[in-house]
Parts: structure tokens; sequence; C-alpha cells
């Protein structure tokens, strides 16, 4: 049985639907060009975030300490596939959660072919390590945690995107 191809929609420098898909990282994006990857990140109430370790067999950064996210999928708004992701990374449901879209960026790499858009959340809900379902091709390990630990792991260069989402965990 053959598995479904993921695709994704390219976007214009307006981060506007061209109405193009690309395979998945199938890099050959062109200047003005981007797919749409989100980030979620998960503050319990008593300030305590939640963060992922990266799969060890992942191609890039495998064993790195992130938050969820991942990319859009063709046809699938930025809210949906945050939702998405931390629920098959993590097992929580934020649906629900206080909080929601805090802001955008967005990466250049042209050589790559690989222009992309980041749009990065922030829920706030209440839950417990029994309540982390971990999706093994994606995690194997995850910590609930205070930002001074997320600022060291990333002061060791192990914290995935900390320079371009550390006023989330403000």
């Amino acid at each position: 049985m053959s598995e479904k191809v993921e695709m994704w929609d390219i976007y214009d420098k307006d981060k506007k639907r061209t109405g193009r898909t690309m395979k998945r990282n199938d890099w050959s994006l062109e200047d003005g060009e981007y797919h749409l990857t989100v980030l979620g990140v998960i503050k319990r109430p008593d300030g305590k975030f939640l963060i992922t370790k990266r799969a060890m067999d992942k191609a890039w950064a495998p064993g790195w300490w992130e938050i969820s996210g991942g990319a859009a999928m063709a046809g699938e708004d930025s809210e949906d596939a945050i939702k998405r992701e931390i629920l098959e990374e993590t097992g929580l449901d934020v649906n629900g959660a206080k909080g929601g879209f805090l802001f955008s960026y967005h990466r250049e790499n042209p050589s790559e072919g690989d222009n992309y858009f980041v749009d990065v959340y922030r829920f706030e809900m209440d839950f417990t390590d029994s309540d982390i379902k971990l999706q093994d091709a994606e995690t194997k390990d995850f910590m609930i945690t205070d930002v001074n630990k997320i600022k060291e792991f990333a002061n060791e260069g192990i914290f995935l995107h900390y320079d371009s989402i550390k006023e989330a965990f403000e």
C-alpha cells in the first residue's frame, strides 16, 4: 500500500496562497515563493512550558529540544495546522485553550529552495505528565519546565528556533 503524498500550498511574498502546491520537502521554491509552517508554545497556569525532544533519527537537529510544530498541509489554515501538529506530537487538544496566534516571521534560503513563513502560537492550559502522548516518529521525550531551562538549552545550541520565538515565552 502506498503512502499518501503530503502536499503544501505555495504562498507569495504577501503570504497569500498562489493556487499552486508542492510536495513535502521538495525544496524547489523560487525567490518570492514560500510554504507555511507553524509553531505552538504550550504554557501551563503555573508558568511552566511543555517542550519536546526530537527523535534521534530525524535528519535535521536530532535530539534537540523544541516546541510542537510543522508544516501546514495544502488547504489547511495556520490555526488548524498548529492544533493538528500539537495533537499529533503531544496528544494535547488545545481547542478551547486560552491564547492563539502571536506573530509571524519568515526565512529565505534561496540556495536551498526552502523559503517559509512561520506562524507562532501560544496556548495556555492545565495538563500533567500523564496527559502527554508522544508521537514516536517525531519525539523521544518531553519536559515541563520553566523559561530558564529553555534559555539554558538555547545557550547550549540545542533548542530549535529560540532566537526567533523567544518572545512567545514572555
